[in-house]
């Protein structure tokens, strides 16, 4: 395994209420120096929730993206309180955003975006065994609720409004796992 880096100095070059952007001086082992940029984590990373209604139906979101100043269709996702496990941050997020609880929650595995970039990891969750609960989150608007059929994942993949990379690998792991369950 190679030997990482040597970070040599680290500076905040940029401050916004979402993002803290850094210049980091980097040694590597053959004596090479660079600087680059990076969106250090300055918080407990986020959770996506894949919530099953029941072995086909998914419960997707439609809610406005700022980034992309459209609505988007995708999976209930939000962030980690300081002190919450991933589990329990995914139940929350779907009974704010959704309208359900689960009594079923399986951790599949946690993604990044850009990691040449971006610190962040979001935690990739199962819900199952929904049962109706509803939570006030912190929504402007009240989220649309989109339930899709998995067996129609490749329809999915052709809509324009549904092209965020972390539900869209959160679906295909989802598929997956659902095929190997016993």
């Amino acid at each position: 395994m190679r030997k990482l880096p040597e970070i040599t100095a680290s500076e905040t070059v940029a401050t916004s209420r979402l993002f803290r952007v850094e210049k980091v001086g980097l040694r590597f082992a053959n004596g090479c120096e660079v600087e680059f940029e990076r969106v250090p984590s300055g918080r407990h990373g986020s959770v996506l929730v894949v919530p099953m209604l029941d072995a086909d139906t998914v419960l997707l979101v439609r809610e406005y993206a700022a980034g992309t100043h459209r609505y988007e269709l995708g999976c209930p996702k939000g962030v980690i309180e300081p002190g919450e496990d991933p589990l329990a941050a995914a139940n929350r997020e779907i009974m704010e955003e959704v309208g359900y609880g689960a009594r079923r929650l399986r951790y599949l595995r946690p993604t990044t975006i850009a990691p040449g970039y971006f610190e962040h990891t979001t935690h990739l969750v199962l819900a199952e065994d929904l049962f109706e609960e509803r939570h006030p989150g912190d929504e402007p608007e009240e989220i649309e609720v989109v339930p899709w059929r998995l067996s129609a994942l490749a329809e999915l993949l052709t809509r324009a409004d549904f092209t965020e990379a972390r539900s869209i690998a959160a679906l295909f792991l989802v598929r997956e796992a659902l095929r190997e369950a016993p």
